[in-house]
């Protein structure tokens, strides 16, 4: 069977699950994450719990099987078993490394590394993510670390009086510079603005996300 890993980064060089409709149950591959990932006509659940209970949860969700993993239905049932708790469907982006220079047109970007556990974003990230890094830019933070099953994620901020400049795009093109490896992101699809900054920055939309968030111990 292969795992999570596997498959996120046979996605992230374009190679998807089969559009057959079907479920994949795989375990978790940390006991901090579970969830579930949509693609096309395929998903993904990463969970410990017992496949045979996922697989009857699913058929009991009372709608259409491509549908399940991510029906209100099926994600409460996961949910109460497991104890755990999710905030959104997230659409999942991933981005190619960016060696060399800037995006044409793009003028470099003076980025400094910080430390700065008090800052709102990058304590947002220490509590998903491991290996965290940031980097301040006038009027935007930038946040990469590594979260479900070891990929590398990122998250950017921008302050309301620097938005509409641009910020966001050159942000998250800075960080396809400094990635040796696909860089993913999660982004609410209510927030129009950020999916348009990724996709500006050359974010490949590749699934949806629901992530199953562990009790705060």
């Amino acid at each position: 069977m292969r795992s999570l890993r596997d498959i996120l980064d046979a996605a992230a060089a374009g190679v998807f699950p089969p559009a057959d409709g079907g479920t994949t149950v795989v375990p978790q591959p940390s006991p901090r994450d579970a969830g579930v990932v949509a693609f096309t006509a395929h998903s993904v659940i990463f969970t410990d719990e017992d496949p045979d209970w996922v697989r009857e949860t699913l058929r009991r969700a009372d709608c259409d099987a491509l549908a399940a993993p991510l029906n209100p239905r099926f994600l409460t049932a996961l949910l109460d078993r497991t104890g755990r708790r999710t905030e959104t469907v997230d659409a999942l982006l991933v981005g190619d490394p960016l060696p060399g220079d800037p995006l044409p047109g793009e003028p470099p970007l003076s980025l400094r590394e910080i430390e700065d556990p008090a800052h709102p974003r990058i304590a947002y990230a220490r509590r998903r993510r491991r290996e965290v890094r940031a980097w301040t830019a006038d009027g935007g933070v930038l946040v990469m670390g590594r979260g479900v099953a070891g990929r590398l994620e990122v998250s950017v901020e921008v302050a309301g009086d620097a938005r509409y400049r641009g910020l966001g795009r050159r942000l998250v093109s800075a960080a396809r510079q400094l990635a040796a490896e696909p860089l993913w992101a999660q982004i609410a699809p209510g927030n129009a603005r950020s999916l348009r900054a990724f996709q500006a920055a050359g974010y490949r939309p590749v699934g949806a996300e629901a992530l199953l968030l562990a009790p705060a111990g």
